[in-house]
């Protein structure tokens, strides 16, 4: 999956539409890297902190042992399941690092975090890894026709108009601006299609699927609106097409 920038916990808050959410301010975790291990899109790390050794999980990253780090915005889940490591953690930490680096053992800064993680199994506890807000595409505005029939509505008619539309059967037409796959057996797609505001967060929607579709595809997406979905301590989306089926 692809997590750029990943906060290891679900949901950047309820803006006035966009699905982002508002964290309750957790303490970094700091401690110096005894062992890292990296898959696709992870680099775990087995730390030494304060209050004894424990594992982490960060989008992938260059970093040395004995590199001292701090993960912001740690989220812990408990008998987590890395199927790609082949390995059950009593205790993990989910986040990313300070800054997007790390200091190295002189102090010297490692290589920034490239592709985001594939979650893992989880076994037990809440789901807290999960998909950040899409940036605002570059190049050429985004301009996509508006779904046909009685359920086809615009981006921002969904957002908008997610009181009215809620637990309602909706087909929305878009430009997958973020892809974000695997998490809780789900892949989560940001659509626009030119409507709606960056200022209010209008002209983005959250789609979550089994299906797939690659960043830049123009899909149609049948699915059930839901609002103020809680996912994991603190994080909630306002809006969101759940368990749609994707078209191209």
């Amino acid at each position: 999956m692809n997590l750029p920038r990943l906060t290891a916990a679900l949901l950047l808050g309820a803006c006035l539409g966009l699905a982002q959410a508002q964290p309750a301010p957790v303490t970094p975790l700091k401690g110096e890297v005894l062992e890292t291990r990296n898959v696709e899109g992870y680099t775990y790390l087995r730390l030494k902190t304060a209050s004894g050794e424990m594992w982490a999980a960060v989008p992938t990253v260059n970093v040395a042992k004995g590199a001292m780090v701090t993960i912001d915005r740690p989220m812990m889940m408990q008998n987590f399941e890395s199927k790609t490591l082949g390995k059950r953690f009593d205790r993990i930490a989910f986040g990313e690092l300070s800054g997007g680096k790390a200091a190295g053992p002189a102090g010297g800064p490692m290589l920034a975090p490239g592709a985001g993680m594939q979650a893992g199994t989880m076994v037990g506890g809440p789901p807290v890894v999960a998909p950040a807000p899409a940036p605002m595409p570059a190049g050429k505005p985004i301009q996509v026709a508006k779904a046909s029939g009685p359920d086809g509505k615009t981006v921002a008619e969904v957002v908008t108009g997610k009181a009215k539309l809620k637990d309602k059967t909706v087909v929305v037409r878009g430009e997958v601006v973020k892809v974000n796959s695997g998490i809780m057996g789900k892949n989560w797609l940001h659509l626009r299609d030119g409507t709606g505001q960056a200022a209010d967060g209008s002209n983005d929607l959250l789609v979550t699927t089994t299906d797939t579709a690659a960043l830049g595809d123009v899909v149609s997406a049948r699915g059930t609106v839901r609002t103020d979905v809680t996912v994991g301590p603190g994080y909630a989306y306002a809006v969101m097409v759940e368990s749609a089926k994707i078209t191209k």
